[in-house]
């Protein structure tokens, strides 16, 4: 089954339709939803979860709804989608996937195992538009968004750690959304990345080598978008992590003795022992058959081949220290064609920082996670009157289990892939 309704739905009242449930199978998994949502129709499904399209009848309008896959079947997991509702709660821009309601139809700790995630619904992924030509204008807003969203991360003090095509979603009018915030973590401290962190492709060297990260691993990862939008294919298909750095050096180069200074003794031993490569120039890397010779509407002489290899060429560089900042890739001339101070740094006020939500170096039982959710789910249903607050576990809600409390914590408080569809066929936004 690849849809679902439920009969009768004109006859509901808009209490009953926010706090009824209904059950409906899609595909091989089973959703429990608000009768609010109906028609649902699948459009992909991870290792994180299966998402569907719906129509939301109170909001009148067609948005995403995701169930976490299994969310506390261990600590990473659990973590994983505690992680992921708290930065969408608190993260607003417009180039950041919006949060627009979360819900279960468990209402006991003991019950709680499903977790719904109701989003802004999008016309496609990257996955579809790197099969599409692009012309220089299409290709400089698409990575503008890409880079004003990742800025307001890095602002809050977030590293998304998981940046790839699938991540990243459009609509027709060429307007993009950064989504799945499950690997997101802690900036200001160089930590080392844990093995699942990335999407092998998409992975700096300084997490292949297992040194310290940054913001700028998620620049490294934009470049990698970036030079697969213009080639039509992924840049370094690595088979495993070595394939993976052995690839990266074939087309850019060995990395020089700086570098090299700084890995871990073993690590390094391996890599001066590799053969050495003098790489090619981003001229041969991206000549400029690769490119849609289409002249600009708007400003022809703003954008062209030359500036997209300038900008790949500083946000592809093995070494991190080297690697092009968000902020100057934004005044890039290839990107500033489009520079809204609005866009880049917001209303200007103070931004919440992450590590004040969540201390990732916390470490908790997945029952911990679990409450810690729940408490924050079933917090978001009261509010938005998803739920009779007489029905639940109020020791939950009053703080009185001892992870709360009594332990001095705090209150801490995905769309995945987009149906494919005529994505960026026009771009109706004009250069400024």
């Amino acid at each position: 089954m690849t849809s679902g309704g439920s009969g009768g739905v004109s006859r509901l009242n808009h209490h009953q339709m926010n706090t009824q449930f209904y059950h409906v199978t899609i595909g091989d998994t089973d959703f429990q939803v608000l009768k609010r949502y109906q028609n649902l129709k699948t459009i992909g499904s991870g290792a994180q979860g299966h998402v569907v399209a719906a129509y939301d009848i109170i909001r009148g309008e067609s948005v995403a709804i995701k169930k976490l896959c299994r969310p506390f079947q261990n600590v990473t997991h659990a973590k994983r989608a505690f992680r992921e509702f708290i930065l969408m709660k608190k993260c607003h821009h417009k180039n950041i996937i919006g949060l627009l309601n979360v819900f279960t139809s468990q209402q006991t700790i003991d019950d709680f195992t499903d977790v719904y995630l109701v989003m802004e619904l999008m016309d496609a992924s990257l996955c579809q538009v790197v099969l599409m030509d692009l012309d220089h204008e299409r290709l400089s807003y698409l990575l503008y968004q890409m880079l004003c969203g990742i800025r307001h991360l890095h602002s809050a003090g977030i590293i998304h750690r998981d940046l790839k095509p699938s991540n990243i979603v459009v609509r027709s009018d060429c307007s993009l959304k950064i989504l799945d915030f499950g690997l997101a973590r802690t900036a200001g401290v160089n930590f080392m990345m844990t093995p699942y962190v990335v999407t092998r492709y998409y992975r700096a060297p300084e997490v292949i080598l297992g040194m310290g990260y940054k913001e700028n691993v998620d620049i490294w990862s934009i470049g990698c978008i970036f030079g697969e939008l213009i080639r039509g294919s992924v840049l370094f298909p690595g088979g495993d992590h070595i394939d993976q750095w052995n690839k990266i050096v074939e087309q850019l180069g060995s990395p020089p003795p700086i570098f090299l200074d700084r890995l871990q003794p073993m690590v390094r031993n391996y890599v001066v022992n590799r053969p050495r490569h003098t790489g090619y120039s981003f001229d041969n890397l991206f000549p400029d058959e690769l490119f849609i010779q289409r002249h600009s509407q708007t400003e022809p002489t703003k954008l062209c081949n030359a500036q997209a290899r300038d900008l790949l060429s500083k946000m592809l560089v093995v070494d991190p220290e080297k690697r092009i900042s968000v902020d100057n890739a934004l005044n890039h001339p290839y990107i500033n064609v489009w520079f809204d101070a609005k866009e880049v740094y917001g209303s200007g006020k103070p931004t919440l920082q992450y590590s004040d939500l969540i201390d990732d170096d916390k470490e908790h039982t997945v029952e911990v996670w679990k409450k810690l959710l729940y408490k924050e789910v079933i917090a978001w249903m009261t509010r938005s009157q998803s739920i009779d607050p007489m029905t639940l576990d109020h020791r939950l809600l009053n703080g009185q289990e001892e992870y709360t409390e009594e332990n001095g914590e705090e209150n801490h408080g995905a769309m995945a892939r987009a149906p494919a569809a005529a994505a960026v066929t026009n771009s109706t936004s004009q250069v400024r």
